[in-house]
């Protein structure tokens, strides 16, 4: 196979072709810079792998634009009239401030000498900005540097909720959430989720990542949210060969010793900045089928290569709904290569039970796109295509094979309920499990303009622009931060402040 696409240059960053070939087994992005020379990375490491989730591809439109095709993607962003999803999570740096100084961060204030922290009302005219899309985008989440050292960060989650956000996530390494009163203020303020930077089980990860042993912190975090009842954690660890990719059984096993507290894993490979030399690439590029591979072999087959689906195949679910709702929907229309994901039951002895061993998840998605043809503007009849689903629903359904607390009603309670756009039906879903993932964000070395023009995570920007994720980071992200910045001198002036960057200060 063959095919040809755009990537950048990994020096200057200019837009050139690449292809992308199968060799050895693994799927390959080649490309050749006329000032710079050949780059080779792996893009994929499973061919077949890759072939298996290429029938799952789902091409989607955007309806409302911010910016016009002048230079092409990725340098129109956005969203350009070439993107092609919606925004399903919206990014919004609160702040590059940080109190830690991790050895592989390189964008905090204390390293880059300014500070970027736009206002309180900037940050709301950038919601309002994600809320005016068509749909409008259901989850935000608040990210950095790191969040909780903005004082007024209840208030922005207060003030996200108002604004119609059904899902409000906050990313944070924890250290603040050992404060068990300031748990509970955003807690009260409404947030959804805690996206909590994990990087491991053991102390090593945090020592080579974070230059100090955080587990008794991120452990401390669980517990405080176990005593204030906030139920709705996500573990996010950065995967790194040779530092925490032994670790990934483990890491799964944690969460669901926690899964009243823990509702997911996902697990992100890192990215690479900077130059790095085509061995050290090679040999430690982490891809999306060696990821669900090391799950696989760390669980002993408790969770295996099959039980894992691309972030697409639950597309024509939500064109089911929109049909059936007549009004317009999010779709998970990211490109088939991006990310994967599995739902995995935690049965009363700690077994791991992946919802595809139970249920047939090909026929359940094939009767769903069977029924989006019948749906008329009849509510009568489009509740008859509901009652026709659910009849279907039991054949579909092993329970020899299901959790011992699981039964067929509940299962078709809850998916009917999803099918009928009721949210608090997805929300008890996801307790019921947890949701294994690996998100692949791109760097300039395997950066793909076919993966990016289907993104589906964005960045809002003070500029009211709405950037996509490998975009952002790869391209964007230094000039949003230096057009809207100020000297860190002078903010610790404006502020009153010494120092900083200890958590003690905070």
């Amino acid at each position: 196979m063959e095919k040809k696409t755009l990537s950048l240059c990994p020096v200057c960053l200019k837009r050139i072709p690449a292809i992308i070939i199968e060799e050895d087994g693994k799927i390959i992005i080649k490309k050749t810079c006329p000032e710079h020379g050949e780059f080779k990375d792996v893009y994929w490491g499973d061919a077949e792998l890759y072939k298996k989730f290429e029938k799952y591809e789902f091409i989607n439109k955007v309806i409302v634009t911010n910016t016009e095709i002048k230079n092409g993607c990725p340098f129109d962003c956005g969203l350009c009239p070439n993107h092609k999803s919606t925004t399903i999570l919206a990014n919004i740096d609160v702040t590059n401030r940080c109190n830690l100084n991790c050895p592989i961060c390189f964008a905090n204030a204390n390293k880059s000498g300014k500070v970027y922290e736009p206002s309180f009302e900037d940050i709301k005219r950038m919601m309002i900005n994600l809320r005016n899309e068509i749909p409008p985008t259901p989850a935000i989440q608040f990210a950095g540097g790191e969040p909780t050292v903005r004082h007024d960060l209840p208030d922005l989650i207060k003030t996200a909720r108002e604004l119609g956000f059904l899902h409000i996530q906050l990313a944070t390494n924890g250290i603040k959430l050992k404060n068990i009163n300031y748990l509970k203020k955003l807690k009260e303020s409404g947030l959804s989720t805690i996206y909590l930077q994990f990087d491991g089980i053991s102390e090593k990860p945090y020592l080579v990542a974070r230059g100090r042993n955080l587990l008794p912190l991120k452990q401390k975090v669980i517990e405080n949210c176990r005593k204030v009842g906030f139920d709705s954690v996500v573990l996010v660890p950065t995967l790194v060969r040779g530092v925490n990719d032994n670790e990934v059984g483990g890491i799964i096993k944690y969460a669901a010793k926690n899964v009243d507290i823990v509702r997911g894993v996902n697990f992100q490979p890192v990215s690479f900045t900077g130059r790095v030399d085509e061995k050290t690439r090679l040999e430690g590029r982490i891809t999306i089928p060696d990821f669900i591979k090391l799950v696989e072999e760390q669980t002993d087959g408790e969770i295996c290569v099959d039980d894992f689906y691309p972030v697409p195949s639950v597309a024509p679910i939500s064109v089911l709904v929109e049909k059936l709702t007549n009004d317009k929907k999010p779709v998970l229309s990211a490109h088939q290569h991006c990310g994967t994901s599995t739902y995995v039951f935690v049965d009363e002895d700690g077994k791991l039970i992946p919802l595809p061993r139970f249920i047939d998840v090909e026929g359940f998605l094939e009767l769903v796109k069977e029924k989006i043809d019948e749906i008329t503007d009849s509510k009568i009849h489009n509740a008859k295509v509901l009652g026709e689903i659910a009849l279907k629903l039991p054949s579909l359904i092993d329970l020899s094979k299901a959790p011992k607390s699981i039964n067929i009603k509940t299962i078709i309670e809850l998916i009917i309920g999803v099918l009928k756009s009721d949210y608090n039906a997805l929300a008890k879903l996801h307790y019921h499990m947890l949701m294994i993932s690996c998100m692949h964000f791109m760097d300039p070395y395997n950066f793909d303009i076919r993966r990016v023009n289907r993104c589906c995570i964005h960045y809002a920007t003070p500029d009211n622009r709405i950037i996509p994720f490998c975009s952002y980071n790869t391209i964007y992200r230094p000039k949003i931060e230096d057009k809207f910045s100020i000297p860190l001198k002078e903010w610790k002036k404006m502020h009153k402040m010494g120092n900083y960057g200890d958590d003690e200060d905070y």
